[in-house]
């Protein structure tokens, strides 16, 4: 069953000769021995929610960790708003407005979620170390409107009031998973990475998490790149989809295009009755 209304959403309107806002063009990746990512080329549309699915260990996450420059390609280039970020430093790429949550929850569990969205802020703050050191001037003017565009934006958006002054240790799995996003979004970010954001959630925390994500694609014009194993929340949220299998892109379009691409079928669906089965058609 499909975890959000299973109406196909439509893409954003595009002027014809506008630019892409992501390109990754022919990117290789290698660990010793094994090919990782062997020549992924693929566009990010500005305002689209662009999905990559696979199965487990076809490059998925390779791919967001190249963008941000945790990996470094051997080959191949990834540009970002024009600018060719291959060889920028993960801080400098962060700066630019790309932004992202892992597959595993990566929060600092002994601070309170307050805490912790603010530090998503860190790349864009500009204040000094001695006024940081003695909170006056700048850096208390900057920490006052940081409070304030968290707690009236990305607290309320995404639905953590009552637990804002909470310890993030103490938190059920998937309010953690929402605190993540909220980080993410404090980097004001023009794209947002997400590695499997409703991996091990409910029903009803994975029809929330998909509600927020359209809303900071629809509201805040954040595009996304979404990485995510459930077939009823690509194809009810996704304007785009790549797929992978062993380090290789074998298909890309609108998510009808793709799930009745046969290739797709059989690396990763399986049957076509299974297919039309895990996607709800």
């Amino acid at each position: 069953m499909s975890a959000v209304a299973p109406v196909p959403r439509q893409a954003p309107s595009s002027q014809p000769k506008e630019e892409p806002l992501l390109v990754l063009d022919d990117i290789h990746l290698r660990f010793g021995g094994l090919n990782a990512l062997s020549g992924v080329s693929f566009n990010v549309k500005k305002g689209h929610i662009q999905a990559i699915i696979g199965p487990n260990g076809a490059g998925k996450t390779c791919i967001l960790n190249c963008i941000c420059r945790f990996y470094h390609p051997y080959r191949g280039r990834i540009v970002f708003e024009g600018q060719d970020i291959s060889n920028l430093p993960t801080h400098r790429v962060a700066a630019l407005g790309i932004a992202r949550s892992f597959q595993n929850i990566e929060l600092f569990r002994g601070m309170t979620v307050l805490d912790n969205i603010k530090l998503g802020h860190h790349v864009h703050m500009h204040s000094g170390f001695l006024s940081g050191g003695v909170y006056l001037g700048k850096a208390q003017r900057e920490e006052v409107a940081l409070r304030k565009e968290i707690e009236e934006r990305i607290i309320d958006l995404l639905e953590i009031e009552a637990i804002r002054k909470q310890v993030v240790g103490t938190l059920p799995y998937g309010l953690q998973k929402r605190v993540e996003l909220a980080r993410a979004l404090a980097m004001k970010p023009k794209i947002l990475l997400l590695d499997e954001p409703m991996a091990g959630m409910n029903l009803e925390e994975t029809e929330d998490m998909a509600r927020f994500i359209l809303d900071v694609n629809d509201e805040w014009g954040v595009t996304v790149v979404l990485i995510e194993h459930d077939m009823g929340v690509v194809m009810d949220i996704s304007d785009s989809v790549v797929v992978l299998d062993f380090g290789t892109k074998i298909a890309q379009g609108s998510p009808q295009e793709v799930s009745r691409n046969p290739h797709v079928i059989e690396a990763y669906l399986g049957s076509e009755a299974a297919a039309h089965s895990k996607l709800g058609l």
